[in-house]
């Protein structure tokens, strides 16, 4: 279970060269974790294995985020976006995420396998001011509408833009 850990202003940066990789269960409970995820995240092996992948959620994401990529992987698709992750110490660091389904030697879905990368600063400014759009969104809305509420206003949005989801990802 996720401790109550107060979130800092401190910022680690990833290195140009750092791949972040994780795999989970279908629940997503980490089943894998790379050296470097270790690391940035300050967390020892033992305290990420069998353990919800939300141990290193910060609390700036809207749950609406979390739903699509839900609702993306239960399809089978591949989920592209960005994400700000939390620390052991309550420090953040940002990445470009793509998760896919992992499967086993029948095609069977078995779990989700995430590569992480060093995202480019001008996504991230992008994309945190439509966070926080999707915060105050869900902060109205109330909890049990606050997915579906961020996540329509997200569409509605991209639609006015004459876009979609993975292509606005993509292209910022």
């Amino acid at each position: 279970m996720k401790k109550n850990i107060a979130p800092t202003q401190r910022e680690i940066k990833l290195d140009d060269d750092d791949v972040i990789v994780s795999k989970t269960d279908l629940k997503g409970r980490i089943t894998y974790a790379n050296r470097i995820f270790m690391q940035i995240a300050n967390y020892p092996e033992k305290a990420l294995l069998n353990v919800q992948h939300n141990i290193v959620r910060h609390p700036d994401m809207p749950r609406g985020a979390f739903k699509l990529l839900w609702d993306t992987l239960k399809v089978e698709k591949e989920f592209f976006g960005y994400v700000k992750n939390m620390t052991a110490d309550g420090d953040h660091y940002w990445v470009f995420a793509n998760i896919t389904p992992d499967r086993d030697a029948q095609g069977k879905v078995v779990g989700y396998f995430s590569v992480r990368r060093k995202p480019k600063p001008s996504a991230i400014a992008t994309i945190q001011a439509i966070y926080q759009e999707m915060l105050e969104v869900e902060r109205k809305a109330g909890t049990a509408n606050a997915p579906d509420a961020s996540i329509a206003h997200v569409v509605e949005k991209l639609k006015k833009l004459g876009t979609t989801y993975d292509r606005f990802i993509l292209s910022i």
